[in-house]
């Protein structure tokens, strides 16, 4: 499963145009499950905005199965290829 994510990842890395916050977000939370598995890390502090944007994003995505998570990661990664170019 991690090859199918580093090929997709390294895909990413060729876009011309960066992604939107929200898009980025998406990415890193989908990468984060399909990794992971579920977010049983604890929640950032107050002053980490960023991480909790981010703790969150993940957070969102408790239940979803790692194969399930990896291919919409692959599918996003898609669709900003097209996207973005």
């Amino acid at each position: 499963m991690s090859e199918v994510l580093n090929a997709a990842e390294a895909r990413l890395r060729t876009l011309s145009a960066r992604p939107s916050n929200e898009e980025l977000l998406e990415l890193y939370a989908l990468y984060k499950q399909a990794l992971l598995g579920n977010n049983l890390q604890p929640k950032p502090g107050m002053f980490d905005v960023k991480g909790q944007f981010k703790w969150k994003a993940w957070k969102d995505k408790a239940g979803m199965a790692q194969d399930v998570a990896t291919a919409k990661y692959v599918a996003l990664v898609d669709s900003l290829l097209e996207k973005h170019g």
